[in-house]
């Protein structure tokens, strides 16, 4: 048994050294920026897959030509990127323009669990703005999620004037998007929804669950709560055709600069 505990640390030594080694200059841009937003993680590259801390392997792969619907289930990891995130404040998105929406599966669960029982046992129980709504939520320490969130929390409690909005529709739920057949991002505990009285969904609007639904955004969410969950990594629902506007969830590669 120790003969095999001492192999596996020598193993994540050698991966460590080569991902200190590597040239990512050379490497397609969303494999380097999942390399800088996950380095415990994803350690390497070998051009074909991206390598895990454990040795594992995820077939990397981008383009070709592909509709909205496709995207939204594509097991491409490099369509997570077709639609670029953009930080701050914006004031019009076009048709099907949904910066997150696509997430690959396949690397969600081998971060934070394939299945329910897995993601919990990585749940810790944080304290959400003790000051101002002092709410029990459980989310993930992979990544470091946890304190990430404690950060935005203890922001947002400098601003009693945002109070209402703060408090939290849920965090860790492991099930699929509604009328969808992919697991939602609050299945591995690394996204929060804030106070579904000011929020507005697409599919509430529209009565429906049709990507192709001609939809008119809406949103009450203030930006400045907005621009606090991007300065630690976190993503907005708002910043999607089909807006989610409680919706912030933990996605730091969208976020690196080009």
């Amino acid at each position: 048994m120790i003969r095999v505990v001492c192999l596996f640390i020598l193993l994540a030594n050698i991966y460590a050294e080569l991902s200190l080694a590597q040239d990512t200059s050379k490497y397609p841009q969303g494999v380097q920026k999942l390399l800088l937003a996950y380095p415990t993680q994803i350690i390497s590259y070998d051009g074909d897959a991206i390598i895990m801390s454990d040795g594992c392997k995820i077939t990397y792969k981008e383009g070709g030509n592909k509709s909205h619907a496709e995207l939204m289930n594509s097991s491409h990891m490099g369509d997570i990127f077709v639609y670029p995130y953009l930080k701050g404040k914006v004031d019009r998105i076009s048709k099907n323009y949904d910066p997150g929406r696509i997430r690959n599966e396949e690397l969600m669960k081998k971060m934070y669990g394939s299945s329910s029982t897995e993601v919990q046992s990585n749940l810790v129980t944080i304290t959400w703005c003790s000051k101002l709504v002092n709410q029990k939520l459980k989310v993930t320490t992979i990544n470091g999620i946890d304190k990430q969130l404690k950060k935005i929390s203890d922001e947002l409690d400098k601003h009693p004037e945002l109070k209402e909005y703060l408090h939290s529709a849920g965090t860790f739920n492991w099930r699929k998007v509604r009328g969808a057949n992919r697991m939602s991002s609050h299945s591995f505990g690394i996204a929060i929804d804030l106070n579904i009285k000011y929020s507005d969904y697409w599919q509430w609007d529209c009565r429906c669950t049709s990507e192709n639904a001609d939809l008119r955004y809406k949103n009450r969410i203030p930006q400045q709560i907005v621009d606090i969950f991007e300065r630690y990594g976190f993503i907005w629902g708002g910043k999607w055709y089909h807006y989610d506007t409680m919706h912030f969830e933990y996605r730091p590669e969208l976020l690196l600069e080009e």
